[in-house]
């Protein structure tokens, strides 16, 4: 057990786990330099299997430390999909900064104890765990403590900007080409971008060019829900009425949201924090609309399906419920984790059985397609059902199949591109990228 403990025994949880013990500890908050110190206690007691590594720098220059899993630390491995957790976006929600550390502790030691399921978890899944995207914010909100902390004391970063309203809005242009019947994946980011957006949101936005990410959550405070995109209203804002927005992917979304939500120990019950959302999931913007981000930018520019959990009432509980709260939330992380092995996968070749990056995977029926990494592969998360299926990229003819999909394991569905002759006039889905100018956002200071 982890060095500065103090354990109590609270007997065996129901997870699924061969028998293996459950433990919980007097978890503590961590300080920047206690988290750093706790992300390398546990690289230092299983160096085989993670790795840590920065993404960048925050405004007050602290770094923005990952902590990997995998069996191969470092390495893409072809066909093994990429998966994402982010904590502390806003600084004075605290609660998935304390759940991820006690997540990245709990999977070393699963792990070292031969837990099966965790441990086949490492072995196919790479596994990245940011605990917190905001740390200067959360040292100021830090200073005040659980019980004078404000609402919005440390929410935004040191120069007090919301991270979560700060992404390229790339919902506009999205809903522009849904009526122009345009580009409906990877959309392309606004000229300047760079300058227009926090160093916080920027090695963010990095990291996921960097890595092909599948499945993504970030975790919030301040409400009880699992919260899936749209998070942005295609509809003109009007005082007081919310309306749906729906992804194309709508039924996959709900269905991620109600993973983790039914794995909770209470969200799922629908009245938490004076508030009611059925099977306790909502829709972003049929709660209220919110422009610029971090989930809805996910999926519009990558290949990453993310949803915003909100995981408490109190934005920083006191250090006395955070046991609690990990009991509660300990078998919805690792459930949603395993979502991102469902649908289908496979690999895209040429003639010559080269892999083909950047490649379109499209899917019959939903307006929204995947493109495959630089090593060939891709991942498409789908409901159970019979889809049909098809691979293209420019100078090859599409390939076309069937593919029916299981509840279990995602199915392995491979494509081979021949080379489209010179005289082919082949139709592509490509679109002109346009560029999109930022826009005045109406203030929005939910928990979101």
């Amino acid at each position: 057990m982890w060095l500065g403990w103090n354990i109590v025994w609270l007997g065996a949880l129901l997870m699924g786990l061969n028998g293996t013990v459950a433990w919980a500890s007097d978890i503590q908050h961590h300080h920047y330099e206690e988290l750093v110190r706790a992300l390398f206690v546990v690289q230092s007691e299983c160096p085989y299997i993670t790795r840590i590594y920065s993404i960048g720098r925050s405004v007050e220059g602290r770094h923005l430390y990952v902590l990997e899993f995998s069996d191969n630390p470092g390495i893409h491995e072809a066909m093994e999909p990429e998966f994402k957790y982010v904590g502390n976006m806003h600084g004075n929600e605290v609660l998935g900064r304390e759940l991820l550390i006690q997540l990245s502790q709990f999977l070393c030691e699963e792990y070292r104890a031969g837990n099966q399921r965790i441990t086949r978890l490492i072995h196919d899944t790479r596994i990245h765990i940011l605990p917190t995207m905001n740390p200067d914010g959360y040292e100021v909100a830090a200073k005040q403590g659980p019980e004078f902390n404000g609402y919005l004391v440390g929410r935004g970063n040191s120069r007090e900007v919301d991270l979560n309203r700060n992404f390229p809005d790339l919902n506009a242009l999205m809903y522009y080409y849904e009526k122009t019947n345009g580009r409906n994946h990877h959309l392309p980011l606004p000229d300047n971008w760079e300058h227009q957006v926090e160093l916080e949101t920027l090695a963010v936005i990095k990291w996921m060019q960097n890595y092909n990410f599948v499945l993504s959550a970030n975790l919030h405070g301040g409400a009880v829900v699992a919260n899936y995109p749209f998070d942005k209203s295609r509809d003109p804002r009007i005082r007081g009425k919310t309306t749906y927005s729906a992804t194309p992917d709508d039924k996959i979304f709900k269905k991620l949201a109600r993973t983790y939500s039914y794995a909770h120990s209470w969200m799922h019950k629908g009245w938490n924090c004076g508030d009611f959302f059925d099977e306790g999931i909502t829709n972003g913007a049929s709660w209220y609309s919110l422009s610029k981000g971090m989930q809805d930018f996910n999926y519009l520019y990558t290949n990453c399906f993310e949803i915003t959990l909100e995981l408490s009432c109190d934005k920083f509980p006191p250090a006395s419920a955070l046991s609690r709260e990990w009991l509660g939330n300990r078998e919805a992380l690792i459930s949603f984790l395993e979502q991102v092995h469902h649908g289908i996968k496979g690999m895209v070749y040429d003639n010559n059985n080269n892999p083909i990056g950047n490649a379109e995977i499209s899917v019959a029926g939903i307006n929204h397609d995947v493109t495959t990494g630089v090593d060939g592969d891709y991942f498409r998360l789908l409901l159970p059902g019979t889809y049909t299926v098809t691979a293209s990229t420019s100078g090859y003819l599409p390939s076309t199949s069937t593919v029916t999909v299981g509840p279990a394991e995602a199915i392995q569905l491979h494509f081979y591109l021949k080379v489209a002759p010179k005289d082919t006039n082949l139709t592509q889905s490509h679109h002109s990228k346009k560029n999109l100018s930022s826009a005045k956002v109406p203030l929005n200071l939910g928990p979101r």
